[in-house]
This record gives structure tokens, C-alpha cells and sequence, in this order.
């Protein structure tokens, strides 16, 4: 119980330390200290997924710095863009992105370009929507509004793109991104078309993926701008080329396509798309790719962007690509507690330095681990709250254990610098019974010197019958905390048996560290003299039983009778005077009846005396289960019988019981294999009404017992 005490005792102080721990974690992630930490964890993860193949389904036609030379000015004229279009549109794509702003005629082939718009229904333009009129970039001029959508793009606080914007709402007119617009005409041919999903029609199902809607508190955002509709971008896997150089898509200059230079299967059937990859056009953004652990961030092409928002559609429609999730708060929240529990458990229940440092190292890896195997599963969990709230829980405890371990040596000392200075011998356990503090009378006492004793138990050096005893005992105190004293057999070194008392008591330090202290007094002295004293008082005590069971004896052979066990005409006497003084005292009836049995001398001459007393014991057990427990039945001697009835109301119940015991006796008796019946004459006195004493009731009763014997046997008669 005690062990069950203290394990509550010390969860509670684990519970209390990790809650603690876990609501100043949790309190840090709400006001948004930790959000810049949980999104760099988040990019490195990105970066540590294993590398795939290069994105088969989109090539991008980059405009770098080589093709502004051979342009010669930026924009790109309009008629440049019109070649550039009609080249890519003979290999016949899926779809084909213009990731530039046309907003503005730029001659020559203003109109040429119009017409090449008009010639090729699967391109997409781009627009840049605001609520300031002024800082909108409107769509290319001749597409069609079904051909254009938003390349807006979300930046976090430290400038890194995460998110991608599917839907906005502007004046009332819902507008689609550019990334989504591409996807959906590559997957127009797969059959694939938006729905709304089955488990929550807010939000948008294409092929085998649900895209869930992010919230501005979703992972490690807090307060984030949820404006349209948003998700979290799972970026696909870089692949890496035989050059070592990081690619995720094939890329192909423009000044290539215009001189036939690019293979008709990097066009064919894919999504093209369009757009400036050269460092003098400032078209950079920053990604989680974009990020080291070491060196300079690096940003991609506004370009590659769109690829990778393109690409995570079809992916996650065609193949079932797992899109980045989150859990909801609540168990975010539980998850957070549950490494605060975890740090602060693996720091108490250890206690060792070294394998508290290697513990917290391996929980540390595993909750890196297990983080990163549900990010490849889809799924962002809280890391660097969760590495937090353990490895402060771990740091915090530490510093506890530390205070308790100070508090533990200074209390040992104290205690051994007081018990020396008392004569009787006394312990000190701890709460694993092991010896602690030991004063020197203590250690004569046993036999055993200071130093093989410390750290040891009751077991190592007793009996293990006595080792139990001082278990038990020691159980006992801890368990209800309160002062103890008992008596004990001790063995010592020299295999001498003491009986002692011992007083235990429970003492806890400013730490909460407990001890219990024991002292001893040896008692073998008295115990022997109590032991003298019981033999003596035993013997005096048998002699007197003996006694009184011959007493006893001697009297039940004086008032009972010996072959029927009633009481006997003796006994009979005295319980008669002594009923009629209570009857006269308590003013109550009371009832005599004088039993004879009829045809009973035929019987003992026809089959014996055997057979007569055995009738006459089962007739004096038919009585007795005949009467009362107040009422007393006599063998005055031979077949005759005497029932004294006390306290009856009146006199009709004696009536009724005489009757009750003749039909008891005229039942059939079985003696030696003959059924035999009798019967009884009975007379009944009354007192009051027939005498008020003893000697006149029985004359009378024994008179009426005759007359019933003349009107022919088997009833009674009242006198």
C-alpha cells in the first residue's frame, strides 16, 4: 500500500512537472516564439526526404540570361512569344503556362500573339490579383478569362513560400490559381474533374486526394493569413542528376526550342511551362529546398515554383501522393504533454547521470524520428515544441534529483551526528530497507561492524523468519506513516536470540526524502520472567478447570436422570418451588403436568428391560421436542413424567400442549423390529386456581393423572 502511496506520490510530482512544462511550451508555441524554429525543422525535413526520379509530366522553358541577349530587350516582344508558343504547340502538350505578365502590347506581333492565344485553347496566362486596383497585374491581352489564373504566391514571416493558394474570392467572382488551372487540364484527359469531397464538402476533391483547407493555426503557424483557399505544399522530392546537381524538372532554354533543338518527347504530352530563369529578371523566391544547415539560402526560379505547386496536384490526384496534414490541437497538445511526462519520468526513474544523458539522447533521436516518418507519411506533428517540453522536463528534474540528492547527504549526516549521542541501539532506512545511518550501540548490538552494515538489509545478515518480521513491520509504518512500536525476536553475530521492542517512526526532509528511524530495547529479561509467570498461572489454571469439571460432573449426576438425561425428581423439586415464586413474584399462571404412561409394565415384562428403556429415552426425547425452552420435563422415576409449564396465559394452553404430547407419545415406536404404540394419562394443576404451593400441586395433578386413567387412558384432566 505504501509502495502504491508513494508511486502515486511520485507520478503526482511527475504529472505536476510535465503539465507545468508542457503549458509553458504550449504557451510559447500560442503567442508564436516557436513558429520560426517548427518551420526551419519543417524545411529540413523536406530536404531530407530520399531523392526521386526527375517529374516526368512538366518541362520548363526557361528564359535566361543567354536568350535576353539574343532577344536583346526586355519584355520579350510579343512576336518572340508567338513563335515561341507556335514551336511548343506542334509537339502537341496537354497544357501550356505563360508564367509572364502580357498585360501590355510590347510590338512588334501584338496581333500575332492574339491570334496564337486564340489557336492554342489549352494555354494559361497569368494575373496578379490585389484589393489595390493599382497594384493588380491584369491578364494577358486577347486570352479569355477561362485561360488565365492568379500566380499569387504566400510568404511567410522569415520570406519562404510553404503554402499554395488554390481558390481566392474577389468581388464576388471565385478565381483559380495558375498551378491549379495547368493541373486540371492535364488531368481533363485522366477523366479527373473537381468535386467536392464526400467527408467535408468544403473541400476539394480531385482523383484520389482531398485537399484539406489550411487554418492560420495549422502546425507550426499561429496567426498565419488564411485568406481563399490555402494548402500546406508538400513539395516533391528533389531528384538528384548524374552532375550532382539538384533538379526536380527537365529544363530547356528558349533559344533551344526556337532552333529545334529540344526532343519532341520532352513537349509532347506534357505541361510546358513558360517563364524567366535569369538572375538579372529578379524572378526568385525562397522554398524549404532553398535552405542548408550550413551556407547561404539559395531561391529557385518563380518558374520552378509553379512547377512544384503543378506537380503536387497531379501527383496527389493520380497517384494518392500523401499531402501535407496536421493533427488538431487537442492532440497536438497531448502530444506535447506526453514528451514533457516522458522527460521528466526518464530523469526520475533513472537517477544515473550517464544513463540519463544516453536516455534523453535516444528519446530525443526517436522523437526526431518519429516526426520524420509521419512528415513522409503526409503528416506535420509538432517537433521542436515536443523536443522542448522533453528537454526541459529532463533539465528540470535533474535540478530536482540534484536538490534531493544535497538534501539526502546533509539529513544523513544530521541524523548520525544525533543517534551517536543515545545509548540505545537505533537505524536509519531508507525507503528500499536499506541500513543508512547506523549509531555505534547499534552495531554492538548486532555484532557487525558500521561498514558491512551501510547500504545493506534486514536479509543479508538475520534469519529469514525474522528478516520478514522486520519487513512487515517497516512495511507497516511506511505505509501509514505513523509511529509503530512492536516486539521482536534478534539474532545476533554470535547466534545469541534477544527479544526486543522496537519503535519505528517515519521522517521526512525539507526534499521529501523519507527515512525511518528505529530504536531498540532489549526486553529478553522481562520476557523471561512473563514467560515464568504464564507457566505458573497455566498450572494454577489447569488445576482449577480440572476442578471445576469434576464439580460439574458431580453435580449433573446429582439432578439428572442417567438413562434418560432429564433432570431428575431432585432437580424437579427445586425448579418447581423456585417457578411458583417467580409466578407468584411476576403474578403469571403457572402449569403442572404429571405424565404416566399406560401399558407400559406389559411392555418391559413382554420384550425386556432393554427394550422398556429404550422406549423411555425415545418418549423423554419426544417431550422435550414437545415444550418450550422455558418449560422443564422431569423423570420423577419408572414411566412416570413431569412437565412444569411457566408463564402460560391461561389455562387452556396447558389444555393444548397435554394435547400435543399425547399425539407425540401415540406415535409408532420401533423396538426390535416390532412397531409399538402407547399412550398417557396426563393431569393437569393450575396455580393459582388448584393450590399456591408445591406439595398440594403435585397431590392434586398426581390425582387428576389417575382419573384420566379410569375414564379409559390416552387424555388428561385438570385436578
Amino acid at each position: 500500500m505504501f509502495k502504491l502511496k508513494q508511486s502515486l506520490g511520485r507520478e503526482h510530482k511527475e504529472l505536476i512537472t510535465a503539465a507545468s512544462v508542457a503549458g509553458c511550451v504550449l504557451l510559447l508555441h500560442a503567442v508564436g516564439l516557436l513558429q520560426s524554429l517548427e518551420l526551419a525543422g519543417l524545411d529540413q525535413f523536406f530536404r531530407l526526404r530520399p531523392n526521386e526520379p526527375p517529374e516526368e509530366r512538366i518541362t520548363i522553358v526557361g528564359i535566361d540570361e543567354a536568350d535576353l541577349k539574343e532577344v536583346g530587350s526586355w519584355p520579350i516582344p510579343d512576336a518572340n512569344i508567338a513563335k515561341l508558343l507556335k514551336k511548343l504547340n506542334l509537339y502537341k502538350p496537354r497544357a501550356i503556362g505563360l508564367d509572364i505578365y502580357r498585360d501590355l502590347a510590347v510590338e512588334p506581333g501584338n496581333q500575332e500573339l492574339r491570334n496564337t492565344y486564340k489557336s492554342i485553347p489549352n494555354l494559361i496566362g497569368i494575373q496578379l490579383l490585389t484589393n489595390d486596383k493599382n497594384v493588380n497585374v491584369s491578364p494577358p491581352l486577347g486570352l479569355n478569362k477561362d485561360q488565365v489564373g492568379f500566380n499569387n504566391v504566400l510568404y511567410d514571416l522569415d520570406g519562404k513560400i510553404r503554402r499554395s493558394l488554390l481558390y481566392w474570392h474577389i468581388n464576388n467572382q471565385v478565381h483559380e490559381s495558375f498551378a491549379l488551372k495547368l493541373a486540371l487540364l492535364y488531368l481533363k484527359s485522366e477523366n479527373i474533374t473537381p468535386n467536392k469531397a464526400k467527408n467535408n464538402p468544403e473541400y476539394l476533391q480531385l482523383g484520389k486526394a482531398t485537399f484539406t483547407r489550411f487554418k492560420g493555426n495549422d502546425g507550426g503557424y499561429v496567426g498565419a493569413d488564411a485568406r481563399g483557399y490555402q494548402i500546406l505544399s508538400s513539395f516533391p522530392p528533389k531528384c538528384q542528376s548524374l552532375s550532382g546537381k539538384f533538379c526536380s524538372f527537365r529544363q530547356v532554354s528558349m533559344k533551344d526550342v526556337l532552333a529545334d533543338k529540344v526532343k519532341e518527347n520532352f513537349i509532347k504530352d506534357r505541361i510546358i511551362l513558360i517563364g524567366s530563369t535569369a538572375p538579372s529578371l529578379n524572378d526568385f523566391v525562397f522554398i524549404p529546398y532553398s535552405s542548408n544547415l550550413m551556407g547561404t539560402a539559395k531561391p529557385v526560379p518563380g518558374i520552378q515554383l509553379q512547377a512544384y505547386f503543378t506537380s503536387e496536384l497531379i501527383s496527389a490526384a493520380l497517384q494518392g501522393r500523401p499531402l501535407l496534414k496536421v493533427w488538431p490541437d487537442l492532440l497536438e497538445d497531448l502530444w506535447i504533454f506526453i514528451w514533457s511526462y516522458l522527460g521528466t519520468v526518464t530523469t526520475w526513474r533513472i537517477r544515473d547521470a550517464t544513463k540519463s544523458l544516453f536516455s534523453i539522447l535516444v528519446c530525443c533521436l526517436v522523437l526526431t524520428l518519429s516526426a520524420y516518418l509521419a512528415f513522409l507519411f503526409g503528416w506535420w506533428i509538432p517537433l521542436i515544441p515536443s523536443l522542448l517540453s522533453f528537454g526541459s522536463s529532463a533539465i528540470w528534474m535533474t535540478s530536482h534529483i540534484a536538490h534531493i540528492q544535497e538534501e539526502w547527504k546533509r539529513s544523513k549526516e544530521f541524523l548520525h551526528h544525533v543517534i551517536n549521542t543515545i545509548p540505545d541501539p537505533i537505524f536509519v532506512k531508507n525507503e528500499q530497507h536499506q541500513w543508512i545511518v547506523l549509531n555505534e550501540a547499534y552495531c554492538r548490538f548486532i555484532g557487525y561492524p558500521n561498514k558491512l552494515l551501510i547500504e545493506k538489509s534486514d536479509y543479508d545478515f538475520f534469519p529469514k523468519h525474522e528478516a520478514d518480521v522486520f519487513r512487515q513491520q517497516d512495511d507497516l509504518v511506511f505505509r501509514t506513516q505513523k509511529p509503530q512500536e512492536h516486539e521482536e525476536e534478534f539474532t545476533n553475530a554470535d547466534g545469541q536470540t534477544h527479544q526486543i521492542a522496537t519503535k519505528r517512526s517515519l521522517h521526512k526532509d525539507s526534499a521529501g526524502n523519507f527515512f525511518l528511524v528505529g530504536v531498540i530495547r532489549d526486553i529478553t529479561g522481562r520476557k523471561l520472567m512473563e514467560e515464568q509467570l504464564k507457566r505458573t498461572a497455566a498450572e494454577l489454571f489447569r488445576s482449577n478447570k480440572e476442578l471445576k469439571l469434576k464439580e460439574d460432573h458431580l453435580r449433573h449426576l446429582a439432578y439428572h436422570d442417567p438413562l434418560t438425561g432429564l433432570s431428575n425428581r431432585k432437580f424437579f423439586a427445586e425448579q418447581l418451588c423456585e417457578s411458583l415464586h417467580w409466578a407468584q413474584h411476576n403474578k403469571l399462571l403457572l402449569g403442572l403436568l404429571f405424565i404416566d404412561l399406560d401399558g407400559f409394565k406389559q411392555i418391559n415384562d413382554t420384550l425386556g428391560h432393554k427394550a422398556g428403556d429404550r422406549l423411555l429415552m425415545t418418549i423423554a426425547g419426544r417431550l422435550s421436542n414437545s415444550l418450550r425452552a422455558s418449560d422443564t420435563v422431569s423423570r420423577l422415576g419408572g414411566d412416570e413424567f413431569t412437565v412444569i409449564l411457566r408463564a402460560i396465559p391461561n389455562v387452556q394452553i396447558a389444555g393444548t400442549i397435554a394435547d400435543k404430547i399425547l399425539t407425540s407419545i401415540s406415535k409408532p415406536v420401533v423396538l426390535d423390529g416390532y412397531a409399538i404404540r402407547v399412550s398417557a394419562s396426563i393431569g393437569i394443576s393450575v396455580y393459582p386456581y388448584n393450590s399456591q404451593d408445591s406439595e398440594t400441586l403435585m397431590k392434586q395433578a398426581d390425582a387428576a393423572m389417575y382419573c384420566a386413567k379410569h375414564q379409559g387412558k390416552n387424555c388428561y384432566k385438570f385436578a
